[in-house]
């Protein structure tokens, strides 16, 4: 899929680029389904870490309401709201959930354990500002279960992979990756654990570099930029 251009609160489109070099703190609306372990790294960073003065939580949004993660958020002061997707169909559902955001005029999208396949309403209304983390090489494997994938296989080595998303399933351009050795890991909750100790420092400094300006979107099957370590 062609990445098409932001657009802006005023429905301007702009790059990347110009939204990296915009004055304000970029609007981030973060979506999850459970407990939010990264919606609670990302916050961290926002208030007293890479994330400070790049960005701010516009809200925290789920589509399960009891999900522990939106509990969490409320009680660190973000705004938060919930739509309840069961029994939903999925095109009907998003272009609510994609009202429902609209109204916080969120600069990026950034997903947090959201367990949705995003429908074509949803992704075309914010394309080229959404964002997912994937437990995994993308070009290797798509979908749930990465961690599962990786500790059966017994790989030495993971990535975690941050990218942008469009109407594939973990197919969109990849912004950056990062490895977690995996060698020596006794069981799967050590792989899971490896791999979140990871993905909660990541996805944050992918997110900063993005905002700055500094990253390119590269397609899976490409080379993919690694952070320094």
């Amino acid at each position: 899929m062609r990445i098409t251009e932001p657009i802006s609160a005023n429905g301007r489109p702009r790059s990347l680029s110009e939204a990296a070099t915009t004055r304000r703190p970029a609007r981030l609306a973060i979506l999850l389904s459970g407990r939010g372990s990264n919606m609670l790294a990302l916050a961290r960073e926002v208030r007293a870490g890479v994330l400070q003065g790049l960005a701010e939580v516009a809200v925290v949004f789920s589509n399960i309401p009891e999900a522990p993660g939106l509990a969490a958020a409320a009680e660190l002061g973000f705004a938060t709201a919930s739509i309840d997707s069961r029994g939903r169909k999925r095109s009907e559902f998003d272009a609510e959930v994609v009202a429902k955001l609209q109204e916080f005029q969120p600069d990026y999208i950034v997903l947090a354990g959201y367990m949705r396949i995003l429908s074509p309403t949803f992704i075309r209304a914010f394309a080229g500002r959404i964002l997912n983390i994937h437990p995994a090489d993308t070009h290797q494997h798509q979908g749930l279960h990465a961690y599962e994938w990786a500790w059966e296989n017994r790989l030495p080595e993971t990535k975690i992979t941050v990218h942008l998303v469009d109407e594939g399933l973990d197919t969109g351009p990849v912004l950056a990756q990062a490895p977690v050795d995996l060698r020596g890991a006794q069981s799967l909750a050590d792989v899971e654990r490896r791999g979140l100790a990871v993905e909660h420092r990541f996805y944050a400094d992918t997110l900063a570099r993005l905002i700055r300006g500094e990253l390119h979107p590269q397609t899976p099957a490409s080379t993919a930029t690694a952070l320094p370590q």
